[in-house]
């Protein structure tokens, strides 16, 4: 009996050893592309041995974990924009994290009052300037100062509906009133070279070629460019400023990470996204993609370095997106993008 006992007892030991071993992974949905994320991911599996399976996409994150509701595998959601990641929030795909290191590691201006979201890097919405027709544009610029006469007929931008405009105007709301912010997108449309379009690479491209001026860009674009012998000479042509140094500060949006509200795999899910806050991780993200990381202390690439310093607007993020559809509104009513 004593030996059917101690057989029993292994034959369950080994079970519950393949048990547990089955259920030491993680999966990712994620709109961030495959290179900017496997070096983590890989490096994460390597110090805890849980393996992380990922689904990448463009588009439709949250439509898809909505529709695959209480029986989604998805555990960790990557994605860019604060946008982005409060449509998560508000259509309750999420769940709180209630973690002391990511707290430790992310301030609290670039994560959710509610634990919702986090960001994992920071990248600032730029303005890009002719280096032969305009220079480098002063300390005193701001975002305001596009909207002047003398910027007539040299600005590009992508669609005033992008994300990445919506939550710039999104701070502008916030910093100056709605009010400000219709008469700001007025002047800066009566500005535009040419009818909003392409990427915000194409906008330093259009200068290179004499199309326009100045253009707003993420920063993390430059290092892109740089490194992409086709647009190397685009690069070339421009310098990158920071403005409202003396104002507001440089607008600063993000890339992040949130826990699905059904996640399976909660534990390791957390030890991920705390991995992904690490000093290793944050390094990684600086290195491979040119954002800046989110955790104080943690340099910045060389590259992005040699951009020089800015001060960042210091109002949180969430504050921002709480006016994400009243700029939607004024640029329909300006009618910015026709």
């Amino acid at each position: 009996m004593k030996k059917m006992l101690s057989a029993s007892a292994l034959v369950l030991g080994v079970m519950g050893a393949g048990v547990a071993n089955a259920a030491e992974e993680v999966n990712v949905y994620s709109y961030r592309q495959p290179f900017l994320i496997e070096p983590m991911l890989n490096e994460f599996t390597k110090e805890t041995g849980i393996k992380v399976n990922v689904k990448f996409a463009k588009k439709g994150m949250a439509e898809k974990v909505e529709q695959e509701g209480e029986y989604s595998p998805a555990d960790v959601l990557l994605t860019v924009d604060i946008s982005r990641l409060m449509e998560l929030v508000n259509k309750d795909l999420v769940q709180s994290v209630d973690s002391e290191t990511i707290e430790e590691n992310v301030p609290s201006q670039y994560r959710d009052s509610d634990d919702r979201w986090f960001a994992l890097t920071t990248r600032s919405r730029a303005v890009y300037s002719s280096r032969d027709r305009v220079g480098k544009l002063g300390e005193d610029f701001d975002y305001m100062d596009l909207a002047k006469p003398e910027f007539k007929g040299k600005i590009c931008t992508r669609s005033g509906k992008h994300p990445y405009n919506v939550s710039l105007v999104s701070a502008i709301i916030a910093n100056h009133g709605e009010a400000e912010a219709k008469e700001w997108l007025e002047g800066v449309k009566a500005n535009l070279a040419r009818k909003p379009q392409g990427n915000d690479r194409g906008q330093v491209k259009a200068i290179s070629e004499g199309l326009c001026d100045v253009s707003l860009g993420n920063s993390y674009y430059l290092g892109k460019m740089l490194a992409d012998k086709e647009q190397q000479a685009w690069a070339d042509s421009v310098y990158l400023n920071y403005p409202g140094q003396n104002a507001d500060g440089t607008h600063v949006n993000i890339s992040g990470m949130a826990m699905a509200k059904y996640a399976p795999n909660k534990e390791n899910a957390q030890k991920l996204m705390e991995f992904l806050t690490s000093d290793k991780a944050q390094q990684m993200y600086a290195e491979v993609n040119f954002e800046e990381p989110v955790k104080p202390g943690v340099a910045r690439s060389e590259l992005v370095a040699s951009w020089g310093e800015y001060t960042a607007d210091e109002l949180p993020l969430e504050t921002i997106a709480e006016n994400h559809a009243k700029a939607v509104k004024l640029l329909d009513e300006v009618k910015f993008d026709l």
